[in-house]
């Protein structure tokens, strides 16, 4: 959640989820195990997706063949994960099943986990599932559709129409009115564009779960070093999914390009932000690309098997 001077709330969503041994959640110094990396169509989809007033994407998901629940689509999420009420809809206590490390945007916190028989939207199933539990910090959603069980799916983004698609992928390339756009997985399954600001090489994550775009210190500075005039910032309040809170710079920033798409004068918020230092992108220029920015496409396909961004911009 980003508060600008004042202004409407923002939320980041990234989540990364550390296992943890069997104990209490309030054990102050659980012992981590292990980590794993964590922003429709009737009759499939059972209910129509929506924008949120965020500008996100809910796609409704059944779980336990209960709902649909409204969960926020985060490519910068490796898991899934609900709010308490849904688990309570579902009939599942919370002390049943191990706690976890919840990472976010701006801290950790450890928190309860649930087991699940399944959870399905579209063509994605996932049989079964441990969802971690998040705060409210969602926007009104009820939890976030983390990348899991994407390695071979298409998802399909209709901004214009406030649709998702989530399909097997069959190699398709780009429709003739859509331009394309490589990427990478790095820290798991994040997605990782090359891009350019101004004429600095930018690692860029796209991010559907966060609302703003967010740059690291690393960037900050080298356009600093780019930007001749002085530019009277604003101090942005980044609140992440475990509901701890970070200060950041917010400033307009040279355009960003990828590949042929340029998107001319974002606003972003600079800060040193828990996430960089978690994934070891201190050092070189790197940005989380949000919905503010994400959200002016007119449509957005996802193709996980081939590794590309398909994008048509709007006229």
């Amino acid at each position: 959640m980003k508060n600008m001077g004042g202004g409407a709330a923002i939320i980041g969503l990234l989540i990364n989820v550390a296992a943890i041994a069997q104990q209490p959640v309030s054990d102050p110094a659980p012992e981590i195990l292990q980590e794993i990396v964590i922003q429709a169509i009737e009759p499939r989809y059972v209910a129509p997706t929506r924008r949120d007033s965020i500008g996100r994407i809910w796609a409704p998901v059944m779980i336990n063949d209960k709902g649909p629940f409204r969960l926020v689509l985060d490519t910068g999420a490796s898991h899934s994960g609900i709010t308490a009420e849904v688990a309570s809809a579902l009939g599942i206590a919370l002390n049943k099943s191990p706690p976890v490390r919840l990472r976010g945007v701006t801290g950790t916190a450890v928190v309860p986990t649930i087991r699940v028989n399944s959870l399905q939207v579209g063509e994605l199933l996932l049989k079964p599932a441990m969802l971690p539990i998040v705060t409210d910090a969602l926007g009104g959603a009820q939890g976030i559709l983390g990348t899991e069980g994407l390695d071979d799916k298409r998802i399909s983004i209709d901004f214009r129409n406030d649709l998702i698609v989530i399909s097997r992928s069959h190699g398709e390339a780009a429709r003739p009115n859509f331009l394309t756009v490589p990427f990478t997985f790095e820290r798991g399954k994040l997605l990782v564009v090359k891009a350019t600001m101004g004429n600095i090489p930018v690692d860029a994550i796209i991010d559907t779960g966060g609302q703003s775009t967010i740059g690291n210190l690393a960037l900050r500075r080298a356009l600093a070093r780019w930007r001749k005039e002085q530019t009277v910032a604003t101090v942005d309040t980044i609140v992440g999914v475990t509901a701890d809170q970070q200060i950041g710079e917010g400033l307009p920033a040279p355009p960003i390009r990828m590949q042929n798409i340029q998107i001319r004068s974002p606003h972003i918020t600079f800060g040193d932000m828990v996430i960089f230092q978690h994934w070891r992108m201190t050092d070189r220029p790197a940005i989380l690309i949000g919905m503010d920015v994400i959200g002016l496409l007119d449509a957005l396909i996802i193709d996980y098997m081939r590794k590309e961004l398909q994008v048509r911009t709007r006229s």
